[in-house]
């Protein structure tokens, strides 16, 4: 795939998207949540960027979900994520979600910061996460939310590589956090996190696509294509008017237009 036939494919594809965004907000029956979660340098922000470039920035909002504060950590572990499911008839961003929670939670052994009770502590303690994770999405689906989930995932030699390009070029030196090399050296425990996510939680109403993020330019089209699909899939329709809501249409347009 040459770089002249991705930027061609990405410009029929964001036209595209535009197009079914003005109909999923018209059509008032549905809400799109896009959800991403990724191996360190896969390319969550530019992918983003890149795929929602012409959609109406009114219609999308972009969540990242940082370390939770303590009013967040107060809550169960959802609230801060439930509270911002996109309403129907707009398409929801998550970069980074409630999968943190069986993620870097569980990796990092921070769990002691939600303040749970001893007795759940136990060893159900992510199979019950998994559970709660599966119920919230079918709630979410039962409500006329659709569910995509991204998994981007680069190797290890492809990581190491980015990462050194933040270390070598000044212009992304801001994009390096001491944190990388920590969560790095935590590699094959993520690998096996990842792992568990996908077969626990992976389900027809809210189906993870893994996404290889080596050649940045392949993954985002199939990403934007991903997408496209969900929303067709909708079959999105514009209102059908009213007799009477087509009556005052004729009445404005008489009223505007005098012979």
């Amino acid at each position: 795939l040459s770089k002249a036939q991705a930027e061609q494919l990405t410009r029929e594809g964001v036209k595209r998207l535009a197009e079914l965004q003005n109909i999923l907000y018209a059509d008032g029956r549905h809400g799109l949540l896009i959800l991403f979660q990724a191996t360190d340098a896969a390319g969550k922000d530019s992918t983003i960027k890149h795929v929602m470039s012409g959609v109406n920035p009114q219609g999308v909002k972009v969540y990242s979900f940082k370390q939770p504060s303590a009013e967040e950590l107060s809550h169960n572990w959802l609230w801060r994520y439930s509270s911002r499911v996109p309403a129907r008839g707009f398409i929801g961003i998550f970069n980074r979600s409630y999968y943190e929670e069986v993620l870097v939670v569980k990796v990092r052994d921070l769990i002691a910061q939600q303040r749970l009770p001893p007795e759940l502590l136990g060893d159900d303690l992510w199979k019950l996460r998994y559970e709660d994770i599966n119920a919230f999405e079918r709630h979410l689906t039962n409500n006329g939310i659709f569910i995509v989930k991204f998994f981007l995932n680069i190797s290890k030699a492809e990581q190491q590589k980015r990462f050194l390009g933040r270390l070598n070029q000044p212009s992304k030196n801001w994009k390096f956090s001491p944190s990388d090399l920590q969560e790095r050296d935590s590699w094959d425990a993520y690998q096996k996190a990842f792992e568990k996510m996908l077969c626990k939680t992976s389900s027809g109403h809210a189906p993870w696509y893994c996404i290889p993020m080596n050649r940045k330019r392949f993954g985002r089209l199939v990403v934007m294509k991903i997408i496209i699909e969900a929303l067709e899939a909708m079959n999105l329709s514009y209102p059908v008017l009213t007799a009477q809501q087509r009556a005052t249409i004729d009445f404005a347009r008489e009223h505007m237009c005098p012979e």
